[in-house]
């Protein structure tokens, strides 16, 4: 038989980072109390309009200039309309018809055969990123049977990231993703973090033989990680392909992940097409863009949104960060990955590297082989490590110096990890006896050994 050929598609929802929804000026805070954030507006009461958020409009612009995207100068909004507990108002404000960006690209790295050091560039084009409302929030009692709705994150403003179906694998969906999530971070436009929801992917899947249309598709809603992401993606490929080889068909359906039992499983089926009955949001002009060219004379500019103006503040993305520390201190591109990975690790080694006189090379094995070791063994941040970059550096130095071995600077090592507020000099002399027996002892099984091959 002709092998089959897996089409993988992905929709972001991220959050954006606002102190205030997309139309409302309510607060937007996690795991405030229930229903504790919610305006007039929010809560869709009769004769409430809604007013854009001009930081919501810089970060979808800030965002789609990172993903190469054209930024369209005029963006309408849309009511996209369907019932739900947590959608107050029966329908969502979006941008279906135009939305603010277009046609843009993402390039990612990924691992061959999970070796690091053999890495391959894809590219995934982006179709669209457009402004969104997101609704509140059921919360399912199943014991007392009954559903609680809380209205708090209803009306945040959201980025919905549209990607085409360029992908094949859990593997790539993930790699894609994380590095939209570490652009997202770079920008500020959104603190994309998963587990609090600010970036949830909608993963569609489908397989075909060579030659043949794409084949039917299902969607995979709501994964809210990113090895989720892979292995629900995994899975469901593996899925349709048995299917299909059985003789089953496979129904347009919305799935759902289910991490514990690590597979799919049907939500409902999108046979009958829902319709949405898109139409014009009649409370919102359209959303005009400028540029240098465009801009009106004499126009307040706190007033409109010039996109040379944010263009022109663009920070370093994650790919110009690689190139570089790989070309500044000489690491190897697959170390500038695993450092840029780790929010706050490339921080964390470019000050050690300032504050010490070991060549970056060595050092950058410290901070991959045991700080990272040490953080992931204890689930740590690097912010919340007990070894500082200055005591790491103040060790590094010892070393360097030959005051110490290495083997004593593994210990040092972990004993600065208990957090107990000395310098690595300070448990060097408590340990000073100790290290220097341990050291009397290496020579005396040195000395050993020779004095064996002398008598062979």
């Amino acid at each position: 038989l002709a092998p089959w050929i897996p089409v993988v598609g992905l929709e972001i929802h991220a959050q954006i980072s606002s102190n205030s929804k997309l139309f409302s000026g309510s607060q937007v805070q996690f795991a405030a109390p229930p229903n504790s954030l919610v305006s007039f507006f929010d809560a869709s009461l009769p004769g409430t309009l809604p007013v854009l958020n001009r930081r919501c409009v810089e970060a979808a612009v800030m965002t789609g200039l990172a993903l190469n995207c054209s930024i369209n100068k005029k963006s309408l909004f849309d009511r996209k309309h369907y019932f739900y507990a947590d959608l107050p108002a029966g329908y969502q404000i979006t941008q279906q018809r135009v939305p603010i960006a277009v046609n843009g690209s993402l390039s990612y790295s990924l691992c061959i055969d999970n070796k690091m050091s053999q890495m391959v560039t894809k590219t995934v084009r982006i179709k669209q990123i457009q402004l969104e409302q997101d609704s509140g929030k059921s919360l399912h009692d199943d014991t007392r049977c009954q559903t609680l709705v809380d209205l708090n994150r209803a009306g945040v403003g959201l980025m919905e990231v549209v990607m085409e179906p360029d992908m094949c694998c859990g593997e790539e969906a993930a790699a894609a993703v994380r590095e939209l999530q570490l652009i997202l971070q770079t920008l500020g436009s959104s603190q994309a973090v998963m587990a609090e929801g600010q970036l949830r992917v909608d993963a569609n899947v489908s397989v075909h033989h060579p030659g043949e249309p794409y084949g039917v598709r299902t969607e995979v809603k709501n994964i809210n990680s990113i090895r989720f992401l892979a292995k629900a993606v995994d899975y469901e490929i593996q899925r349709q392909i048995e299917e299909l080889e059985n003789g089953g068909t496979i129904l347009n359906e919305t799935r759902a992940f289910d991490s514990r039992l690590g597979c799919t499983v049907p939500m409902r089926d999108k046979e009958g097409k829902q319709d949405y009955r898109f139409m014009p949001e009649p409370n919102l002009p359209p959303l005009i863009l400028y540029d240098a060219k465009s801009l009106p004379a004499n126009i307040n500019h706190q007033q409109v949104i010039n996109i040379d103006w944010i263009h022109e503040r663009l920070p370093d993305l994650p790919s110009v960060k690689r190139e570089k520390l790989v070309e500044q201190y000489g690491i190897l591109p697959e170390h500038s990955f695993t450092l840029l990975n780790e929010d706050g690790l490339a921080e964390f080694f470019e000050s050690v590297v300032k504050q010490t006189q070991m060549k970056p090379k060595k050092v950058i094995g410290w901070i991959l082989n045991d700080l990272l070791s040490y953080l992931k063994q204890h689930s740590l941040t690097v912010k919340e490590s007990p070894v500082t970059s200055f005591l790491l550096a103040d060790l590094l130095n010892l070393l360097e110096k030959k005051e110490i071995s290495s083997t004593a600077a593994k210990r040092v090592f972990a004993e600065l990890w208990k957090g107990e507020g000395k310098t690595p000099l300070e448990i060097v002399k408590e340990q000073k006896l100790e290290l220097l027996q341990d050291q009397k002892e290496l020579e005396q099984i040195c000395q050993a050994v020779i004095d064996g091959q002398e008598n062979e």
